[in-house]
């Protein structure tokens, strides 16, 4: 049945995140930018995406623009054989979001994917087309069966408002937005927002694209304490960090079998109010609203 293809559990863990829809899936994904981008690199790549699966965390995201595809092309390889253990994600250009062009983007994603519906569809970043025209696309996809359900990606407090003051648009599942230690700005407005309405946000980039997206976060001296308190490397702190709550998804990127190992050990960390507290004293929370980090 549908239904039970969607209620993707990590395996042996209640950590789980509720879609609006009732869908459990893990607070742990995983994700492809970059990935796919190198032929010498694919066997490694899809190794790490199955073996990523195995450890429960069975939620890929990716996305046409990815390598022109080729992040697609790969994920679909990787996971033909296991379709129905995964949660499949794919975003669509703005540009492609009207409904024009979205049933095509649709279409030549699911071919590159390998597969017959996307448990989810993302519009990728606002752009000039007006939500009305890509709900009513995505509404259309969900009729046709080619998506289970549909969501965004890069929209900050306002965009979210002006999206579900449409009839329709209060069935966007979730927002997916950059998020990490360094990076803390949604938690002023947008999370609470979205925390109120029960919709869970999808955080990319959780490791600051390992550290490289705010200077300093991995070699922080408190980050490294909390991390040596609970015996993990400062990533699996950052990433334990941004799935503390219980509302949000995070999808690392990893390339290869090691490093989907460490991710998925990150689950398992419970940091304390301590740890939570010594953390927002080194990178304190916003006091003001902060205009969206977007990569």
């Amino acid at each position: 049945m549908q239904e039970d293809r969607v209620n993707h559990v990590a395996n042996g863990s209640n950590h789980r995140v509720k879609l609006p829809d009732g869908t459990l899936l893990p607070r742990l994904g995983q994700g492809t930018w970059f990935v796919g981008d190198s032929p010498a690199n694919k066997r490694q790549e899809i190794d790490a995406l199955r073996t990523g699966v195995e450890l429960g965390m069975t939620l890929i995201d990716t996305a046409e623009m990815y390598g022109d595809g080729r992040s697609e092309l790969l994920v679909g390889e990787a996971v033909e054989e296991i379709r129905d253990q995964v949660f499949l994600v794919s975003k669509v250009y703005p540009h492609n979001a009207g409904t024009s062009r979205i049933t095509r983007s649709c279409e030549e994603s699911l071919k590159r994917l390998r597969t017959d519906r996307l448990d989810l569809y993302l519009l990728h970043w606002r752009g000039s087309i007006p939500f009305s025209e890509t709900v009513e696309g995505m509404e259309r996809l969900v009729a046709q069966g080619k998506i289970l359900r549909w969501g965004v990606s890069n929209l900050d407090t306002a965009d979210m408002k002006e999206l579900f003051a449409l009839t329709r648009g209060t069935h966007c599942v979730t927002n997916q937005v950059l998020y990490h230690l360094g990076s803390r700005g949604i938690e002023y407005d947008l999370l609470p927002w979205l925390k109120e309405r029960h919709v869970p946000i999808m955080a990319y980039c959780p490791l600051a694209q390992a550290g490289s997206l705010r200077r300093g976060l991995v070699e922080h001296e408190t980050v490294r304490a909390v991390a040596r308190r609970h015996d993990i490397t400062p990533f699996q702190l950052l990433l334990a960090w941004s799935i503390r709550s219980g509302d949000v998804i995070a999808i690392p990127k990893s390339s290869s079998i090691d490093h989907v190992k460490d991710n998925a050990a990150a689950d398992q960390v419970e940091l304390t109010e301590e740890d939570l507290a010594q953390l927002d004293k080194a990178f304190p929370k916003p006091t003001r609203k902060v205009h969206l980090d977007i990569v």
